[in-house]
């Protein structure tokens, strides 16, 4: 079955040829083109993922987003804007978004980020708040003691807050991107030069103690973050 999305879009040219994009690739769009008219056919249907653009006239992406909060805390919500502002990314983020594009964007950009979107979000463990162990490779990690565990010979590392909740977004997003400005503004509530410039440290340390698992990697992913994959 198709999964739905709601998009919506003010510009109704633009509108029209992201909805034709992503029905060519087999998503169930819906269109709508004020956040009013979007709230309104949320409401109405069951979607698997909304798209929306932040400036709109009637009501704004944001205050349709918080709407949209209020009805469902689950379902992934992904930005459009033109606007770069530090304080709309991080205004995003904190109202629940999952994904924010700049515009303009590349329509195969869109299609990679709606696809690693509802492919996070149906996993039923990123929705779990009390998931605390995981298996990554030869390791065990227990969140809850900030425990990381050496399987192969028992050995352990005792991680800091921050670390331990950092490699846990890693693990809800194995070999898929963790954007920068949602870990920064997840664990240090901030997204400025001092705590992006911490946050480097913080994936240095955690690549080193993930290092005895020559099949673990942690690459950089320029301009938006940071993936943990398997090699194997």
């Amino acid at each position: 079955m198709a999964n739905k999305i709601l998009l919506v879009e003010d510009d109704q040219n633009f509108g029209d040829v992201l909805m034709s994009y992503l029905e060519m690739h087999d998503y169930d769009v819906t269109l709508a083109t004020d956040g009013e008219a979007g709230l309104e056919a949320f409401k109405k249907g069951t979607f698997d993922l909304c798209i929306s653009d932040v400036m709109m006239p009637k009501k704004d992406g944001f205050t349709l987003a918080r709407d949209i909060r209020g009805i469902n805390k689950n379902v992934p919500i992904i930005f459009l804007t033109a606007k770069t502002l530090k304080e709309d990314v991080l205004e995003g983020f904190k109202i629940g978004g999952d994904d924010y594009i700049t515009k303009p964007f590349n329509s195969e950009e869109l299609l990679f980020r709606v696809k690693a979107v509802l492919r996070r979000s149906s996993k039923p463990e990123e929705n779990s708040e009390n998931q605390r162990e995981f298996n990554i490779g030869d390791y065990h990690f227990d969140f809850a003691l900030r425990i990381l565990t050496y399987k192969p010979d028992g050995s352990t590392e005792k991680l800091s807050p921050k670390e331990a909740q950092l490699l846990r977004l890693f693990c809800f997003r194995i070999n898929d991107v963790l954007q920068r400005s949602e870990a920064l503004t997840k664990i240090w509530e901030d997204d400025n030069y001092f705590t992006a410039r911490s946050m480097d440290v913080f994936i240095t340390k955690i690549r080193k103690y993930l290092s005895k698992d020559n099949n673990i990697e942690i690459e950089n992913i320029h301009g938006n973050g940071f993936r943990m994959y398997m090699k194997n």
